[in-house]
């Protein structure tokens, strides 16, 4: 079932003192001793990588202020969807949270058949920060704007390529996305992730690249590549002189890729309020706020229904990237 702007919209207005979330009732009452033993945080993708330091950061925060293990369990498989799937199959009791990225509502539009609805399935918490992709091309490449690599590219028609950090995720529909708009032919190399697409730019192997923010941060002032533009709406303050893409003249390149925490749909409302609000102030203090920037993240905090107003705007809006660009993934 595909995620519907209405529905998380619904979502949004519920939680702001609605009885209903998306078509079902509240539970009347929560458990006035959450959480009474330790809590299981989800990260679907392996340890060690951007998702699992996150997840690790405000899990540890959380037992510390609880005074309940918080334990992270690496899920990896499927894009995401395994670890999804955990938790939208979980008990509706506050004690399995997963910590969610914004492939989670890109995959309906991508895949035939994924084992969960989104909107369904899953309460949103709050969103914990915000990240961005860079639009990079190698020393090599003779241009310093994105208008002079267009003009390059427009003359030497498929001659020039992008990497990705792998098929479907937010690097490949931004690349899609400026193919469509640009009228450019590019060549689409995805890479297995965002490490190897970093070293294969650092080397001059690949002709552009969309890389995350957090994959480039150590390298963004070395000279050793050129950033043409950034994702999202505003420009990032340790590169200020990059241009956003709607400064550049694209639009459509707004959306932000997030981190987020959700736990199971009927999960009391008691308890999402009372996580959500612990995991903003958690993410608000100054020593998490920074070790969330010197990732290349912007700290957010948000509430639960802010958290689903996000979801409800940005989910069609990657659905008609993949739409145009007739993306589909077994």
């Amino acid at each position: 079932m595909k995620t519907t702007r209405r529905t998380w919209l619904g979502q949004a207005a519920a939680l702001g003192g609605g009885a209903l979330l998306g078509g079902w009732q509240w539970p009347a009452r929560a458990q006035g001793n959450y959480p009474a033993k330790p809590i299981r945080m989800v990260v679907p993708y392996p340890a060690g990588g951007g998702t699992d330091t996150v997840g690790r950061m405000i899990g540890q925060r959380l037992a510390e202020a609880w005074g309940q293990p918080v334990v992270v369990d690496n899920k990896p498989g499927a894009s995401g969807m395994l670890g999804n799937d955990i938790v939208a199959k979980a008990a509706p009791d506050g004690y399995s949270v997963l910590l969610g990225i914004t492939a989670m509502i890109q995959s309906p539009s991508l895949y035939k058949r994924i084992p969960y609805d989104v909107a369904r399935d899953f309460q949103p918490v709050s969103l914990l920060a915000r990240s961005s992709d860079l639009f990079v091309v190698p020393n090599r490449v003779p241009a310093a704007t994105l208008a002079e690599f267009v003009a390059l590219a427009k003359a030497s028609p498929g001659k020039l390529s992008y990497g990705s950090y792998g098929n479907g995720t937010s690097s490949h529909l931004h690349g899609e996305l400026l193919k469509m708009q640009s009228g450019l032919d590019l060549a689409h190399i995805p890479y297995k992730g965002a490490a190897p697409l970093m070293g294969d730019v650092l080397g001059g192997q690949v002709d552009s690249a969309f890389v995350d923010v957090t994959s480039a941060n150590s390298y963004l002032n070395s000279g050793k590549f050129k950033i043409l533009a950034i994702t999202g709406t505003q420009r990032y303050k340790s590169i200020p002189a990059v241009p956003t893409f709607a400064e550049a003249g694209f639009a459509g390149f707004e959306p932000s890729g997030w981190f987020a925490v959700f736990v199971p749909a009927r999960t009391p409302r008691e308890v999402v309020a009372r996580m959500s609000a612990e995991v903003g102030r958690i993410v608000r203090l100054p020593e998490i706020s920074q070790k969330l920037a010197g990732m290349g993240l912007q700290p957010v905090g948000s509430s639960a229904e802010e958290l689903a107003a996000v979801i409800a705007t940005d989910t069609p809006k990657w659905a008609r990237i993949v739409q145009d660009a007739h993306i589909q993934l077994d």
